[in-house]
Parts: structure tokens; C-alpha cells; sequence
């Protein structure tokens, strides 16, 4: 590790210690420590000294020496004593281990409990933007069927729009029979018009040959008293 915080009394800040050791060396430094139980960096490391007392304890054993009896019990001793002690940092090691394979396991528990958590949570989440959406057009509708209600509410009752239908139908019947009567009396209009027209001409024609048979009969009379001499004496009654 590259550096480890302490507290400064009087300031309460944390100020960072500064190590010689970079992250690469320090991780090698545990490392070592970790596989031959060596907890300083100064002095003999545990396992040298367990493997130097099992080494001098085996070669006294390995004497013929009936004298070194005594020599042997002691350099036993201190080897189980070596061994005992260097057991202890195991069993601490192991319950540490164990106590962290425990933890791992709830940690591992947790995780599984907070992905569930947090896919239930985007499932809620993805169903309340349908409900949402479902709420938004719900809502929608029914502002719509209000502001209908409402033009709704604004017309006349039924039976007010029923009997203003009915007098309209009757005004729409009394204007088509008058529409009707119209058109008959136009249409008797036109012919009185045209036997008019007729009668006119007929007149016209008529005048005009009287007038052509006044004109004649005047030409003769004026020609029969040329031809006698001179008009005929008037007789007075």
C-alpha cells in the first residue's frame, strides 16, 4: 500500500504517511510476509526459526549419545514451544480466512439481493411508465369527454331542440306548399301571358287587314267616281 492515514491531534486532518516502498514492492513485501508468517520486517522470520529448531532437534536425535537425553527433551520442548507459537498466527490466519469466506459469502448474498433488488426495481420502474402512460391517456379522455359534457350541457334541453325541429319542419312544409301554389300561379301566369300574346296578334293581324280592306275599298270608290264623272250627289233624307 502507498500510504496509510493518520489523524493529527489539534488540526483534525488526515495526512497521508509516506513510505519508501512503491505499490509493486509493497504488494511483494506482503506477500512474503504472508507465506513465512513474518510480521517484521526486522529479525528472523518465524518459519526459519521453527524449521531451525526441527533441524537441531533431529540431528540431536540422530546422536548415539545415551548422555544427551536431557538435550534432546529441552530442544523439544522448545520446538513444540516454537510450534505452538507458530500455530497460533495460523489459527488466526484461518479464522481470519474463514471469517472472510464468510463474509465474501454475504457479500456474495447482498450483491445477489441488491441485482435482484435493482431488476424488480426496473421491472416497477418500466410498469409505472406504462401506468403512466395508460394514467396520461385515461386522463386525456377524460378531459375530452368533460369538455364535451360541457358543449353538451351549453345546447338547449331535448324537448326544446324536438319542438324547435318540429316548427322548423312545419316552416320548411308551409314553404314548400307555398313554393308549390308559386310555382302554379307562375305557371298560369305564363300561359294567360302567352294566350295574351296570342290575342295581341290576333288583334293585330286583324286591324291591319281591316285596315288593308278600308284602304282597298277606298281605292275602288275613288276609281268608280272617276269613271262616272264625278261623285254621286248626296240625298237628304
Amino acid at each position: 500500500m502507498l500510504g496509510k492515514g493518520r489523524k493529527v491531534s489539534g488540526r483534525g486532518e488526515t495526512v497521508a504517511a509516506n513510505y519508501a516502498f512503491g505499490p509493486h514492492e509493497d504488494d511483494v513485501i506482503i506477500k512474503h510476509r504472508l507465506l513465512t508468517r513474518t510480521t517484521t520486517t526486522r529479525g528472523e522470520p518465524p518459519l526459519k526459526k521453527l524449521q531451525k529448531k526441527f533441524t537441531s532437534l533431529f540431528v540431536e536425535l540422530d546422536k548415539d549419545d545415551d548422555d544427551n537425553h536431557a538435550n534432546c527433551e529441552k530442544l523439544a520442548k522448545a520446538f513444540l514451544q516454537e510450534l505452538s507459537t507458530f500455530e497460533i498466527p495460523l489459527l488466526k490466519s484461518k479464522a481470519v480466512v474463514d471469517a472472510n469466506l464468510r463474509e465474501k459469502h454475504n457479500f456474495d448474498e447482498l450483491r445477489e439481493e441488491i441485482n435482484r433488488q435493482i431488476l424488480q426495481a426496473q421491472n416497477d420502474i418500466e410498469t409505472l411508465k406504462k401506468q403512466l402512460e395508460e394514467a396520461k391517456i385515461e386522463r386525456r379522455h377524460k378531459e375530452e369527454c368533460e369538455a364535451i359534457r360541457r358543449l353538451i350541457a351549453m345546447q338547449p334541453p331535448r324537448s326544446q331542440t324536438l319542438k324547435i325541429i318540429s316548427d322548423l319542419e312545419k316552416e320548411i312544409a308551409a314553404l314548400d306548399s307555398e313554393n308549390t301554389a308559386s310555382s302554379r300561379m307562375l305557371e298560369l301566369r305564363k300561359k294567360q301571358f302567352a294566350l295574351l300574346l296570342h290575342v295581341v296578334d290576333e288583334l293585330q293581324t286583324t286591324i291591319e287587314e281591316e285596315q288593308k280592306s278600308l284602304i282597298e275599298e277606298k281605292e275602288q270608290r275613288s276609281g268608280m267616281e272617276d269613271a262616272n264623272g264625278g261623285p254621286e250627289p248626296m240625298h237628304v233624307d
